[in-house]
């Protein structure tokens, strides 16, 4: 169903127009199992699986290489509709998803991994996460141990987690064999983790960032980002993805609207100074807007 030869990628990342077609380039990190995950991706939370499916076409029309979906999303035949219809090789797509929170255990996490993959037309997944540690039901150690299976049995390249707090990290990566390569934390300029950062920094762990552009609450019209974005001919929301990128983020922003979706990895063509990243650090209010993973036991 996919076919061919990557291509291969700059790490430097670019963006530029050649008559009517977009080409882009974007840079890629190197997880701490060897394999190389594309720095700015595209997210489809909370969009239908027809919707996914549409919006997942534009992206990768695009540039966009890696896309980021789960099992709670309800969307992963939409994705795999896109994927397969683009016509790209498999080894230049990048796919990740999550096992959602009824899914945990070890046999039931095996069992979803292989519901995701059927879904999404897919004989391995690039990226497999554990989207909640749900620390009251206590099942995240099993899980983990599933998600080991299956990336030694080859179903999944890495493995990591989402939401994790230092805590729930701590215990995977004292009692378990494989340090997680990911974890995907909700994390803008309004709430930044630093904290958690460092500890992912010194364990290896890529910071993945979801709600990027912090859903909608305000930050985009923060006059601070207003003032550097008219400095540099850019809009806020680029303004905070080229942050996420500058100080090593992974980041996915999510959207329906093709010219937001085509203004989203148009990032690479500018860089931000020194004094626009200390203003954007200033931002932090430590104010979350989505769920404490902590106490989250939503099934």
């Amino acid at each position: 169903m996919f076919g061919g030869r990557s291509r291969g990628h700059d790490r430097l990342g670019t963006h530029h127009q050649r008559g009517g077609t977009v080409t882009v380039t974007v840079p890629k990190v190197d997880l701490i199992d060897g394999a190389a995950m594309p720095q700015l991706g595209f997210g489809v939370f909370q969009v239908g699986d027809d919707e996914a499916e549409r919006a997942v076409a534009t992206a990768l029309e695009n540039g966009y290489r890696s896309i980021d979906t789960a099992s709670a999303y309800q969307n992963e035949e939409g994705v795999g509709r896109a994927l397969r219809a683009s016509g790209l090789p498999r080894d230049e797509l990048f796919v990740t998803t999550k096992l959602w929170n009824s899914e945990q255990g070890h046999d039931n996490a095996l069992r979803a991994c292989e519901a995701s993959l059927s879904r999404l037309g897919l004989d391995r997944l690039d990226l497999y996460l554990i989207h909640w540690p749900m620390p009251g039901r206590g099942l995240y150690l099993e899980t983990w141990r599933a998600l080991e299976k299956l990336k030694a049995d080859g179903r999944v390249r890495s493995i990591g987690v989402s939401n994790f707090t230092v805590e729930a990290l701590r215990r995977v990566i004292d009692e378990a064999d494989v340090v997680p390569a990911v974890n995907q934390i909700e994390l803008h300029p309004y709430f930044q983790q630093d904290g958690l950062r460092a500890f992912h920094r010194d364990h290896g762990i890529h910071t993945e960032a979801w709600a990027p552009l912090g859903q909608g609450h305000g930050l985009l019209d923060d006059p601070a980002l207003a003032r550097i974005a008219e400095a540099h001919g850019r809009t806020p929301a680029q303004i905070v993805l080229r942050w996420h990128l500058d100080i090593g983020n992974i980041v996915i922003p999510k959207s329906v609207t093709p010219s937001r979706i085509a203004e989203n990895i148009d990032v690479f063509g500018f860089e931000l100074t020194p004094d626009d990243l200390s203003a954007i650090g200033e931002l932090d209010k430590g104010i979350r807007v989505g769920p404490d993973p902590a106490t989250f036991e939503s099934a």
